[in-house]
């Protein structure tokens, strides 16, 4: 029988390891934000690409993996600053590689594989090439980390009622409303000092609950592909979807209000 303070050291060094690997994530995250072109486009791609990797395995269709990161492979190579970039062509592409997967594998979830990978790597290409663009996806990216971080100390401090445990037991209300407080903050902060627009601040809170949702929907495919992690490329965090599942829902949905803006903005 191990004793309880045995336990304390290895989660100590848990909770370093995962610390010391989430700043290096988010110093490279932000670095290639910063520098934008082909340096977003390449962390992209690898992002989009281990995503369908790691979709590809919990959906069963392991064995069509690299049918799936092949077809995904051309609108990521039409999003780059040398092709067309974040255009319609690279949404149609999507939406053409998708179909490829659907008729050659003959599974809907490997082809939802596409569009799951596929559509927050457009957004965030299309979000930095905007005007004030490098402000946009800094914020995008820090909602999402502020939720995840507020959520996971709130929930361990508070516990309290599970926010739904029939997909992820560890989840709590807590959680929720401490990594919703959090991103409001964060989001607070860069209107004050950054120049965020405040209607950001306010669509930062259902963009919060909506990376949760990511974050649950990610925990339900790995309850039912009988998985801890969607993977184990990062040590302390597991895969590329435990890293992104908050930022995969949001990303497209930050696009798309900014492509309403932009269109508000011409009438």
């Amino acid at each position: 029988m191990v004793e309880p303070a045995a336990s304390v050291p290895g989660k100590a060094n848990e909770l370093q390891t995962r610390i010391i690997v989430g700043v290096i994530l988010i110093v490279a995250a932000v670095l290639a934000e910063y520098f934008g072109g082909i340096f977003l486009w390449l962390l992209v791609v690898l992002m989009a690409l281990g995503i369908m990797s790691e979709w590809a395995r919990l959906t069963g269709r392991l064995g069509s993996r690299m049918l799936a990161m092949y077809a995904l492979s051309v609108p990521l190579a039409i999003m780059s600053p040398w092709a067309a970039g974040p255009s319609f062509l690279a949404l149609g592409l999507i939406i053409g590689a998708a179909m490829f997967v659907a008729v050659f594998d003959r599974s809907l979830k490997l082809a939802a594989g596409v569009f799951y990978a596929g559509l927050p790597a457009l957004a965030i290409i299309y979000i930095r090439d905007i005007d004030n663009g490098i402000l946009i996806v800094f914020w995008t990216l820090a909602l999402v980390w502020a939720t995840d971080i507020g959520a996971y100390f709130s929930g361990r401090a508070i516990g309290g009622p599970k926010l739904a445990p029939q997909y992820s037991p560890n989840k709590t209300w807590a959680g929720l409303i401490g990594g919703v407080a959090l991103t409001a903050a964060v989001s607070y902060f860069l209107h004050l000092y950054w120049g965020l627009p405040f209607y950001l601040v306010l669509l930062s809170i259902p963009l919060a609950v909506l990376a949760q949702m990511g974050d649950l929907f990610e925990s339900w495919l790995k309850r039912k592909a009988g998985a801890k992690d969607s993977g184990a490329i990062f040590p302390g965090h597991g895969g590329v979807m435990d890293r992104l599942d908050g930022l995969i829902p949001v990303a497209p949905v930050v696009a798309l209000i900014m492509i309403a803006e932009n269109l508000s903005a011409l009438s």
